[in-house]
């Protein structure tokens, strides 16, 4: 039975076990008592009655053959019944048996006044834990309404209302979750669109500024050819912004399916920096690439070269003239790992920990183009396939980042 997982009723059960052995001890020393009683009035009625016979003359023989007499006579009842003693004799008119009857009644009075109160005080002491427990719930219980789950519903005794107080705070807990992701996703939004609304600010007021240059000296081919290069420079960096925002959101939303498949990793790395190597040269800066040709990785060669090629340019962003990127990889008996290595300034300490963060831009990073997405969306490709990413930085020294695929996604 469930109720005796309760540990409040089974101590409502175990007083009422207490008070049942109390009644039956009562009543074993009120019976003890009333034999006493009974005794004590029988041997004062042949103490009474001998005392007058003795008086009168009778023989202690016929006295003790009277008094020890078992056998009842139909004199002896006709007798009595002239003296008034029978049945329907009033006990007023019996003083030894009025006595007893007035002495049972006193006692078996104050038993029941004794049984009521105890009985009186376990309910009530029961009652009023449970009806505080309850207040407590459905104060508790109002909290989780109100949007405030610190506290929670006691779940340290057994018992059918300590797991529904479980099932409760097992409900709250999944209603906290789903308050906090509802919170953090306003927040998200809102510090999103803020950042949109920044990054887009200034490329629109350069569009317009172009476009009133050009309007203002139609004639001058020169000025007109030279702002509609920077409008279009602008209307690029507008369509990186949004085009990479679109893809963040769909990796976030679930709504990518990754192609994968085998293929040589010497393929996927050439594919991210193809784009690259020009400008690497420009900058007079070097991208270097050593392992094993034969090596293979399972993934989307798409999106794991635009997250790769994502990490070198952000290397070349941040390393100065006759700087090195050196792209290596190696297997280990549980993952592939591929490494991302340049000598350049390294990464302050204050933005270690936000690095991977939407639209973070360092303040040692303000002469450098950049939206700040580059990074999240290469972290978002790279898990959303099952792997890792992390770096390893050292001021002045460069930084590494590295990704690992785990063996059951290299295959």
């Amino acid at each position: 039975m469930s109720f005796f997982y309760d540990k409040l009723s089974r101590k409502f059960f175990t007083g009422i076990i207490l008070f049942v052995l109390f009644l039956f001890i009562i009543d074993m020393i009120i019976a003890t008592m009333q034999k006493n009683i009974i005794q004590k009035v029988i041997i004062n009625h042949d103490n009474a009655m001998v005392s007058c016979l003795l008086e009168q003359g009778v023989p202690e023989n016929i006295i003790a053959k009277a008094v020890t007499n078992t056998q009842i006579t139909q004199n002896g009842e006709k007798l009595l019944g002239k003296l008034g003693i029978n049945e329907n004799t009033d006990v007023r008119f019996l003083p030894f048996i009025s006595n007893f009857s007035r002495k049972t009644i006193f006692v078996n009075s104050i038993k029941f006044i004794f049984s009521t109160i105890f009985i009186l005080i376990i309910v009530i002491l029961f009652l009023y834990k449970r009806e505080r427990l309850y207040r407590q719930a459905a104060k508790t219980v109002s909290d989780y309404s109100e949007g405030n789950f610190y506290n929670y519903l006691p779940q340290s005794y057994t018992g059918t209302i300590y797991y529904l107080f479980g099932c409760i705070n097992n409900m709250a807990s999944v209603l906290k979750s789903k308050h906090e992701n509802e919170h953090n996703t306003k927040n998200f939004l809102k510090n999103t669109i803020s950042d949109i609304s920044h990054q887009l600010k200034t490329p629109l007021a350069a569009l317009s500024m172009y476009n009133e240059i050009i309007l203002d000296e139609p004639e001058n081919t020169n000025t007109v050819i030279l702002f509609t290069q920077k409008s279009d420079i602008a209307i690029e960096r507008i369509k990186t912004l949004v085009l990479t925002l679109l893809k963040i959101t769909r990796l976030d939303a679930g709504g990518i399916d990754f192609e994968k498949r085998k293929y040589p990793i010497i393929d996927v790395i050439n594919k991210a920096i193809e784009n690259l190597t020009i400008r690497a040269e420009n900058e007079k800066k070097k991208i270097i690439i050593k392992g094993n040709q034969n090596e293979t990785i399972f993934c989307d060669i798409n999106w794991t070269s635009e997250a790769i090629g994502n990490i070198v340019k952000n290397a070349l962003d941040h390393t100065n003239i006759n700087g090195e990127i050196n792209i290596s990889w190696e297997r280990t008996p549980i993952e592939l790992r591929i490494f991302i290595a340049d000598n350049g300034s390294g990464i302050q300490e204050e933005d270690f920990h936000h690095i991977f963060k939407r639209f973070y831009r360092s303040k040692n990073s303000s002469n450098i183009q950049g939206i700040g997405l580059g990074l999240p969306l290469a972290k978002a490709v790279i898990e959303g396939q099952g792997g890792i990413i992390s770096l390893q930085t050292k001021q002045g020294e460069g930084t590494i980042f590295s990704i690992m695929f785990p063996y059951k996604t290299v295959r």
